[in-house]
Formats: C-alpha cells, structure tokens, sequence
C-alpha cells in the first residue's frame, strides 16, 4: 500500500503522505486514504440565532446549535476566524469531544430554547465532510434540521455525500475573478459549481464581504449578481461590511459603497441586504 494519497476533497487535490496534514491543516493520509483529522473535535459550540449565520429567509426568529473545529482550505488575510481556521489541531490546549449522537442529544436538550437543529460553521466545515454527514444523517432522523455554512471551495463528489441532509446554506462567495481568489487560496469555479448544484437540492443564501480591492469594484458585482440571477433571481444575496482583521488593517467598507453596490445587484436580485452595517 503507497504510503502517499492525493486528497479528493478540494481543488487543491494536496499530495498527503502519512501522517502529514494538508493545506487545510485538517486532512491526513492513514493507510493510504485522505482522512479527516478533526473529526469530532469542536473549538466551539454555542446556540445561536438563524440571522447570525446569516440566514435571512429561512426559519426566522429561530435559533440553532452551531458546531465549529478547525482548520480551512483558503487563505483569506481577513478571515474573521483566523485563530481556529488557519491552524491545526495541536495550537488547542482544549478541544470538546462529541460524537455526531452526542452532537443530536445536545442539540434536542437546547428545544426548549428555540433550537431548531445543528449548524456546521466558524470554520470550513467541508474540510472534515466526514462529521458533517454523520451528524446531518442523525440530525434529520431526530426530526430537524441541518445548516451548513461554508466557503464553497469542495469538489461536487464530496458534496453529494452531505447534500441529501442539508436544509438551508450560507455560502461565500468571496469575490468574482478568477486572479482575487487565487491570491485567497481559491477557485471561483468551484464555488460557482458548488453553489449552482447546492442551489438544486437545498435553501441556499450568499454572502459577499466587501473587501478593499478584492471584492468592491462595481462592474465585478453586477456581473455576480447576473450570474446568480441565473440560477434563481430570487436567491439571497448578503452584501457584508468588512472589518479590520485579522492581517487586513484598512479601513472599514464605506457604506455609501455598500449601498451602491447594494443597487448594482438588485438590478438583477429581488433579495439583497446589508449586512454588519
């Protein structure tokens, strides 16, 4: 058996040898096979509303368990959660163990909070597929539902697998040239694949965060919205403000920017909000 394996996962298809982590910082060769290395190893876990995800038109008012771990497969230098998306598993002195059944206990003990099921998300939840299908599968079982918040950047195969128990999506979509993403790590056209088939099967909402010369220029979101406007001109379309983080010091978005930015997509979107505004 070779001691080496090309990950399936994503477009980077990473050359993993055994015991050496991927790119994403959670991705292993065992035995000869891409494996996840945080499979069951939450750095968080908190129940909170649907908008935070964000998700603006599904189940409003409700709230969810979110579950996040580590690691991502970009490398965005204003990630908001840089400190467990950009590390493996050894920068944690304490990480909670939860098996996908303790994940659904957990998540029917917050019902009487307004729990509505569980969301994958504060990391690049894709990057361990593994626990997001074992849980979804239990989670519907248990009668409700599953969130995924994620960057898109997943080859189809990998999403088929957790698709089929997927309610409702928020999906990144970071900019819309293809040199933007590759300076963060990505491939527009897998996260425009991703999100055109996700589109088919589940409740999709995207988000847009409104960087400083990778994401602010208005030809770029006119063309974004008509090409989501040909999936579906009602898909939802959050246009975020950005903040200072992480290794991004410029200044906040401007939010006369936003607004126009705001008008350039609803020529082609019927649902477009601020968001962090």
């Amino acid at each position: 058996m070779s001691d080496k394996t090309v990950c399936h996962v994503c477009p980077h298809h990473c050359t993993l040898s055994e015991g050496n982590v991927g790119r994403c910082h959670a991705r292993t060769c065992r035995d000869g096979k891409s494996v996840s290395t945080n499979y069951g190893k939450l750095t968080s876990v908190a129940l909170d509303p649907i908008e935070k995800k964000p998700l603006s038109f599904f189940r409003q008012g409700s709230f969810i368990l979110s579950v996040g771990s580590f690691g991502c497969n970009m490398s965005c230098p204003f990630c908001q959660n840089y400190e467990i998306a950009s590390v493996g598993e050894f920068f944690f002195q304490k990480l909670y163990s939860l098996t996908p059944e303790e994940v659904v206990r957990l998540a029917k003990e917050q019902i009487s909070e307004g729990n509505i099921g569980v969301a994958y998300t504060y990391n690049e939840a894709m990057v361990g597929y593994e626990y997001v299908r074992d849980c979804s599968k239990l989670v519907h079982e248990a009668g409700m539902v599953n969130v995924l918040v994620t960057n898109g950047m997943t080859e189809l195969p990998v999403l088929e697998e957790v698709l089929p128990y997927i309610d409702a999506m928020n999906i990144d979509l970071k900019c819309f040239t293809n040199e933007a993403y590759e300076k963060l790590g990505g491939d527009l056209e897998t996260v425009k694949r991703f999100i055109a088939r996700s589109s088919q099967e589940s409740h999709v909402e995207i988000t847009t965060l409104i960087v400083p010369g990778i994401s602010d220029d208005m030809e770029d979101m006119d063309r974004e919205a008509e090409w989501l406007a040909s999936i579906s001109p009602e898909i939802p379309l959050h246009i975020t403000r950005y903040f200072p983080r992480y290794k991004m010091m410029e200044k906040p978005t401007d939010i006369g920017l936003m607004e126009q930015l705001k008008k350039t997509a609803e020529k082609h979107l019927t649902r477009v909000v601020l968001g962090n505004v």
